[in-house]
């Protein structure tokens, strides 16, 4: 009946969504029974459930558990004797006692709590009925149990208290890592503090630990009593400010974090108890073709040297995602922007230096100029980067550098129209052509006489086998990419 009520009043309150499950009231599993004896509501209930679920039990039980294992509902289940052994939902982390529990009964509950998931740091345990103080008991006999694993027991319960005291340290450990920055109200300095990679990934880490942790704390009647309110709104007001810096080294350096496990966690606890910063979460970086986007979130930059990081590592990051698919035209300009980067942080150019050239490199990769594209490729991007893989080849194996251009031309166009009649079909790329073994080997021959036939013995190119082999297969990864 109690559970029945419970499930009422939860239902009253419309915060959270539950459900409930309990044996049949007159077979009823485990050593006390919480029942006197079954109400009319309580057979009601049961009736109810029978009725949805054709009479059966087991289909009642499997269809709440899949419902709690895998969907955003229910929330909460409210059991009475159920699921104390069997029941495996690593993502449970709340678990509510209300009733006597001992010895392994006990164990096998906290257990239902304690297993390891994704973004889940603890299991919570709240005790309404007083009965943790069996725990000791139970862990000394547990032993004669065999029905549970014992690494659930491993470190079966922390105080919440005790984990808080952890917060000085993680807040001193955070703040650590600026320790060089001579005045701490010069918000920029923290940015350029973390210019070096390895020290922002520290950053990040130690963020999240700080956040967990003070979340935790702020959970705790008794951290909240004992600790002085200067102290708690100094450790909230960093929260903000550290994560608004988080926020902001993540755009400026085009960093790609999995916050997944803790973002939403953060964010609740920012706008529950933290109102000094305004702290806007991203879900991704906007990219460098999202021209008119990309413009408004540099121009809200302050900072010469930061607009140019910006640009300059969000280039950096697009031009990684697209190496593959034009690796010569990319890589001139990968390694362009790192001397670029280079040559700002050792001082050998200006601010406003540093923003012209990361501006002049983005335009190249937008519009891709300044490749010395011949003109009989304009408009043929895949060919191009065909272009780009036999000039590579070429360029050491002649003295004029304009006649291997010229040559290398050629063969990028040859090679894409030889690849097009291979793989496409009225002008659309042939159904998962690109796994068909027997079409990639037709492809490399096809290649490989081409470059034999039509440019090696018509120019008198020295290519080699390997390198004639080397060109067919880094163009067949190209097509790959470039005709799906």
């Amino acid at each position: 009946m109690s559970a029945i009520k419970y499930k009422k009043y939860l239902d009253d309150i419309g915060r959270v969504s539950s459900e409930v499950l309990i044996s049949p009231p007159d077979m009823r599993e485990g050593e006390d029974s919480a029942y006197d004896e079954s109400s009319d509501e309580v057979k009601r209930f049961w009736k109810s459930r029978m009725d949805e679920f054709g009479g059966s039990p087991k289909k009642y039980e499997k269809h709440l558990i899949n419902r709690f294992k895998y969907d955003d509902e229910p929330e909460i289940i409210i059991v009475v004797d159920k699921l104390l052994t069997g029941f495996d939902a690593p993502r449970n982390t709340f678990l509510y006692l209300t009733r006597s529990l001992r010895e392994h009964t006990l164990l096998q509950a906290i257990a239902r709590v304690n297993r390891v998931h994704s973004g889940k740091d603890y299991g919570f345990i709240i005790d309404y009925y007083g009965v943790l103080k069996e725990l000791d008991e139970a862990l000394r006999t547990y032993s004669s149990f065999q029905e549970f694993d014992a690494e659930d027991l491993e470190f079966t319960l922390v105080n919440i208290a005790e984990e808080a005291k952890k917060l000085p340290q993680a807040h001193s450990e955070l703040w650590d890592i600026f320790k060089a920055v001579p005045n701490k109200y010069d918000e920029p300095a923290y940015e350029e503090a973390l210019r070096d990679e390895a020290k922002r990934a520290a950053f990040y880490d130690k963020l999240s630990v700080y956040a967990r942790l003070l979340k935790l704390a702020l959970s705790s009647i008794e951290w909240n009593t004992e600790t002085p309110q200067k102290e708690i709104d100094r450790y909230k007001y960093d929260l903000g400010f550290f994560s608004r810096l988080r926020l902001s080294v993540r755009q400026r350096f085009a960093d790609v974090v999995d916050f997944k496990s803790y973002e939403d966690q953060i964010q609740k606890l920012i706008d529950k108890h933290v109102t000094s910063h305004e702290v806007r979460p991203i879900t991704e970086l906007v990219n460098i073709f999202d021209k008119e986007e990309f413009e408004q979130e540099v121009a809200k930059i302050t900072g010469v040297a930061a607009r140019a990081d910006t640009i300059a590592h969000r280039t950096a990051k697009h031009i990684n995602e697209k190496m593959d698919e034009d690796p010569a035209f990319y890589k001139k300009f990968s390694e362009l922007l790192k001397e670029t980067i280079r040559a700002y942080e050792e001082r050998r150019i200006s601010e406003a230096e540093y923003l012209k050239r990361a501006k002049d490199i983005e335009e190249s990769v937008l519009h891709r100029t300044g490749s010395d594209i011949p003109e009989s490729l304009r408009g043929r991007e895949v060919a191009q980067a065909f272009y780009g893989i036999t000039f590579e080849s070429f360029k050491l194996k002649f003295e004029e550098e304009g006649l291997a251009r010229t040559i290398a031309a050629e063969a990028g166009g040859g090679i894409d129209d030889l690849v097009q009649q291979l793989v496409l079909d009225n002008g659309k790329p042939k159904v998962d052509w690109w796994d068909k073994s027997g079409l990639i080997g037709q492809m490399e021959i096809a290649i490989g006489d081409f470059l034999m036939d039509d440019i090696r013995d018509k120019y008198g190119v020295s290519l080699s086998f390997g390198d004639i082999d080397d060109i067919a297969a880094r163009s067949i990864e190209v097509a790959k990419l470039r005709y799906k």
